[in-house]
């Protein structure tokens, strides 16, 4: 595809930012096309991963970066209200100086699902909550920080998550622990890795203090591969 995408191509992009930038294809409005989201995956501007019998669609660091800078780019006829309001984030944004990550903000966690009810006539008694592990070892962190990887990520791999949610899904384990767990990632690990966002304007405060900067160099996202 071109280096810019087509205006149905980026009202998808738009769908998918007002979700935060990751949503199941099956509940974006309007319907997406193949040939457009094909275009999209192969311009790198989105990265599409089969989810249970849909595919969930996330946009990558540039298709954000693209999307901050096309405020104003034309859209289909039929949705000049969107184009309005985009064309009135623009000038919010160009006025207060703040980025399009920053308004748009994290995608908010997964909504934990309800206990199963007990049976009518049941007397078992409540299960005590697990006790954390009073000193984990390096395989136990780099296991729990796979666990938590994966529950952020709805089961899928080389898939990007903030070390902001992470350390929020941990929050169990002191920064230190987790640290000497991300440490171990960087010093060499086959199926995991660290890295940074692309736009430094992009992080907002919450993010700049779950980075992981080891000798001054900040990192803000882990990726596990399959």
């Amino acid at each position: 595809m071109s280096e810019t995408p087509t205006p149905r191509q980026a009202l998808i992009l738009w769908c998918l930012l007002g979700r935060c930038g990751s949503a199941l294809q099956s509940a974006v409005v309007p319907k997406i096309d193949k040939a457009d989201r094909e275009a999209l995956v192969a311009g790198h501007f989105l990265e599409a991963r089969k989810q249970g019998r849909s595919l969930r669609l996330t946009v990558t660091d540039r298709g954000w970066n693209w999307a901050g800078t096309h405020l104003r780019d034309p859209l289909p006829p039929s949705f000049r209200v969107l184009q309005d309001w985009l064309e009135r984030m623009h000038a919010h944004l160009e006025a207060s100086g703040g980025t399009l990550a920053e308004f748009v903000g994290p995608m908010p966690p997964e909504p934990e699902p309800a206990p199963p009810k007990a049976r009518s006539g049941s007397r078992s008694k409540p299960k005590p909550d697990p006790k954390p592990d009073p000193k984990p070892t390096p395989a136990r962190i780099r296991a729990r920080i796979e666990e938590a990887y994966l529950a952020l990520t709805d089961g899928q791999r080389a898939t990007a998550v903030r070390l902001s949610a992470l350390r929020a899904h941990l929050a169990d384990l002191d920064r230190a622990t987790l640290d000497a767990g991300l440490a171990a990632i960087l010093r060499g690990d086959a199926t995991a890795r660290l890295s940074q966002f692309s736009d430094p304007k992009s992080l907002d405060a919450a993010e700049r203090e779950a980075a992981y900067a080891p000798a001054g160099e900040p990192f803000h996202i882990l990726w596990i591969q399959s």
